[in-house]
C-alpha cells in the first residue's frame, strides 16, 4: 500500500481535521489543503481556522468535500446564518448565509474573473457583482420555490449532496407570497414534489402538484382561496391538469420603455428574484445595441423576454428569430408577442434550428445580433462555432455558470471575436449562483472590434 493511500485511509477515519482555509471556488466552497489533499469546504471563508468533518472522503478520490463545522478563527466577513437549516448537515440551498451580504459579491466576482483567467486567459480584475433592482438585504426574494416532499408526507428543502429532504418553518430567501402558504407546514401524502409560483405583481399564486407516482391525482390540503392548483401529467411534456384556477401565472416588465405582460404556464422558466428580469432585458439591449431593420437571432428564448427588446429595437422593417426547445414556453410566447410580427418562432434544439434555416442559403442567410441565453452547461463547442461561423456583428450571452460561460468565450475567440465587455448580477443572494452578460465582437483586420 503506497504511503499516500495509508495517509488518506488514516484522515478518512477520522471525523474532523483542523483546516486553514483559501481562496474561494466555483461552486459555493473553498479550496483547503491537508498533507497535500485538495479539500472543498462549505460554510467556510477565506483566510479562516476552521475544523471540519469530512463529508466525502474516498482514499482514491482527487479530493475531498467537508464541513466546517467549528470556526477556530473568523473572518471579519463572517455573520450569523439568517436560516436555522443553512449550516453544515442541512439545507443545501444558501451556501453563503454565513456570510456579509458585501463579501457575497465580493467572492462571487472572484468566481467569476478566476474561471475567466483559467480557461480564456482573460483578467477583469474590476469585475463588480451588481445588486439587482429591489434587493436590500438578500433576503426574500424567491418568487419560485419548489419543495421536495418526503415518504410520510412532509415538504422541506434537499439536502446538500442528497435526497434527504430537510422540514423547516419557512424559507427566509423566499418570498413572502411563497411563505404565506405555509407548503412545509402542511401535509401532503402522495406526492414527490410542491412547487409554488407567486408572480411579482400580485396576482394570484400557483401551486403545482407532482405525484410520486405518475399519472395518480393527489390531493392538495387546504390553501388560501385565490391560489391556483395544478398537477404535473403522467407523461414528461404532458400539459399540466388543472385542478382550480389556471395553469398560468403573468409577469411584467418594462421591456425598452414599453411595460410588456409575458405568460409563464406552470413554473416554466423566469428570473426567480424579482428585479433580475429588468435588469437583465436592460443589460441585453444595453449591450447588444440592436439597430432599425436589423436581424436577431435570440436563442433558448423561453418566452420570449429577450426577443420582445430585440424587436422593439429593430423594428416593423427588421426581423427577430427566436428558437426554444420547449413546447410549452414557445406557446406562452407566441400568447405574449402575438402583436409583434416581426418576431418569428421556432420550436426545437438550437443546434437543429441553426443547422436548418440559418445560413447561406436559407431563410436567415445573414445575422446582425446574435443573444443566447443557454442552460447552465452553456452553449457547447459545437453551437459556439457554429454562431462564429455567422459572423454577426456582437453576440451577446447570458450565463449562469461562470465556468461554462468562459468555455463558451474560449470558444468564441477562437471563432474571431473578442470580449467586448462584461456586466455581473447578483440574482441568486445567500447562494453561489451569478448572473453573467458577456458581449463579444467580432475581430476586424488590424484588431479592431466590429
Amino acid at each position: 500500500m503506497s504511503e499516500r493511500v495509508r495517509m488518506s485511509e488514516r484522515v478518512r477515519m477520522s471525523e474532523r481535521v483542523r483546516l486553514s482555509i483559501g481562496p474561494v471556488a466555483h461552486g459555493g466552497h473553498c479550496v483547503a489543503r491537508h498533507e497535500g489533499r485538495v479539500i472543498f469546504v462549505r460554510h467556510a471563508l477565506p483566510g479562516e481556522e476552521v475544523l471540519a468533518e469530512l463529508t466525502d472522503a474516498a482514499p482514491d478520490a482527487r479530493f475531498w468535500r467537508a464541513d466546517a463545522v467549528e470556526v477556530i478563527a473568523a473572518s471579519q466577513d463572517r455573520v450569523a446564518a439568517r436560516c436555522p437549516v443553512a449550516g453544515p448537515g442541512g439545507c443545501g440551498g444558501c451556501d453563503f448565509q454565513h456570510v456579509d451580504l458585501a463579501a457575497q459579491r465580493r467572492l462571487k466576482a472572484q468566481v467569476v474573473t478566476e474561471q475567466l483567467a483559467r480557461l480564456t486567459g482573460l483578467d477583469r480584475p474590476d469585475l463588480v457583482v451588481e445588486a439587482v433592482p429591489g434587493d436590500d438585504d438578500g433576503l426574500a426574494w424567491r418568487t419560485r420555490v419548489r419543495f421536495a416532499v418526503d415518504a410520510d408526507g412532509r415538504a422541506g428543502l434537499r439536502r446538500h449532496r442528497s435526497h434527504d429532504v430537510v422540514p423547516l418553518a419557512d424559507c427566509p430567501i423566499a418570498h413572502p407570497r411563497v411563505n404565506e402558504l405555509g407548503v412545509p407546514r402542511r401535509s401532503w401524502p402522495g406526492c414527490a414534489a410542491v412547487e409554488v409560483v407567486a408572480p411579482t405583481d400580485g396576482q394570484d399564486r400557483l401551486v403545482v402538484l407532482e405525484p410520486a407516482r405518475p399519472g395518480e391525482r393527489v390531493e392538495a390540503p387546504p390553501l388560501a382561496a385565490e391560489a391556483s392548483l395544478a398537477m404535473v401529467g403522467s407523461r414528461p411534456g404532458e400539459r399540466l391538469r388543472r385542478v382550480r384556477g389556471r395553469t398560468w401565472v403573468s409577469e411584467t416588465v418594462l421591456v425598452d420603455g414599453t411595460r410588456r405582460t409575458f405568460r409563464l404556464t406552470g413554473s416554466g422558466f423566469w428570473q426567480v428574484h424579482p428585479g433580475a428580469a429588468q435588469a437583465l432585458v436592460d443589460a441585453v439591449l444595453e449591450a447588444a445595441e440592436p439597430r432599425p431593420g436589423e436581424r436577431a437571432l435570440d436563442l433558448y428564448s423561453g418566452v420570449g423576454l429577450f426577443c420582445a427588446g430585440l424587436a422593439a429595437r429593430v423594428g416593423g422593417f427588421g426581423k427577430v428569430l427566436a428558437v426554444e426547445s420547449d413546447p410549452a414556453a414557445v406557446a406562452d410566447a407566441r400568447r405574449s408577442l402575438h402583436d409583434v410580427p416581426q418576431v418569428q418562432l421556432e420550436t426545437g434544439r438550437v443546434e437543429r434550428v441553426l443547422g436548418e434555416l440559418v445560413g447561406p442559403g436559407t431563410a436567415w442567410p445573414r445575422l446582425d445580433v446574435v443573444v443566447a441565453d443557454p442552460p447552465r452547461s452553456g452553449l457547447g463547442a459545437a453551437v459556439a462555432g457554429r454562431l462564429a461561423a455567422l459572423a454577426p456583428r456582437v453576440l451577446v450571452l447570458v450565463a449562469c455558470d461562470p465556468a461554462a460561460m468562459a468555455r463558451d468565450v474560449a470558444a468564441l475567440r477562437g471563432g474571431g471575436y473578442e470580449l467586448a465587455g462584461l456586466r455581473a448580477f447578483d440574482a441568486f443572494p445567500m447562494t453561489h449562483h451569478v448572473e453573467c452578460v458577456a458581449v463579444l465582437r467580432r475581430v476586424l483586420a488590424g484588431g479592431a472590434l466590429r
